[in-house]
């Protein structure tokens, strides 16, 4: 039902009355038992008055106290006049970094330099585009770079996405075959977490290959340049 549902618009969702309005336990279980296909993953009061945040199957949206009403939009802040804030972006972009930084394990890790600077990728093999990418991922310096295989295009996607995972030496594996066109020959059988990646994907919205994600969760496109990567990893603030 949630998929039908437009931004910027208000729905009157009915939920049962409970007895401790405003309680985030309570919103968490009648916001769950509206969507029993989807996983609550957390519920907090806003800043603002009756206003709670509820992050349902990876998607931000708002209700009030009494979970009578579900807001999917941007919420902004403009308090403010002149330094607006869009507090459900830089919601949306925590919690992917969060989501990206848990799943690692699924990625193939390469680092160059002193890796300090973390680039997140999502790419199909068959991506011609993807191997465009893979030559401006070569000339960053002092990066780590963790590409989740996505096999989105064909059976062949898949099988070479498997063959690059089960080989012994996964980055190495990845660069021959996007740099070189040379396919894994040596590679054992095993379980990819494809399937991980594919989820992990749809939660960011991710609508094809390449996808670049940045460590602070924000997202600056598909191909991208070398230096415009450069400039979008200078500009996060250090934590």
């Amino acid at each position: 039902m949630l998929r039908k549902l437009s931004f910027g618009f208000l729905m009157v969702c009915g939920f049962a009355a409970g007895a401790a309005w405003g309680s985030e336990a309570v919103i968490r279980k009648a916001m769950q038992a509206r969507f029993p296909d989807m996983r609550v993953e957390s519920v907090t009061k806003t800043p603002f008055n009756n206003l709670y945040e509820v992050v349902l199957g990876g998607r931000i949206l708002y209700t009030d106290e009494k979970a009578s009403y579900l807001f999917i939009g941007n919420l902004l802040d403009t308090r403010n006049a002149g330094t607006e804030k869009d507090l459900t972006r830089e919601r949306g972009a925590q919690l992917a970094a969060q989501a990206l930084r848990k799943s690692t394990d699924n990625a193939i890790k390469r680092v160059r330099g002193n890796g300090k600077r973390v680039v997140y990728t999502f790419e199909d093999p068959n991506c011609g585009y993807c191997r465009e990418l893979q030559k401006e991922l070569l000339k960053l310096n002092d990066v780590t770079i963790y590409t989740f295989l996505w096999p989105i295009l064909s059976q062949d996607s898949l099988d070479k996405s498997r063959a690059v995972w089960c080989s012994k030496d996964r980055a190495k594996a990845w660069d021959d075959l996007m740099s070189r066109g040379i396919a894994p020959q040596d590679s054992a059988k095993c379980d990819g977490p494809f399937d991980k990646n594919i989820e992990l994907a749809q939660r960011f919205g991710a609508r094809g290959t390449p996808a670049v994600f940045l460590a602070d969760g924000n997202t600056i496109g598909g191909l991208v340049p070398a230096e415009k990567i450069e400039q979008a990893l200078n500009s996060i603030t250090p934590k």
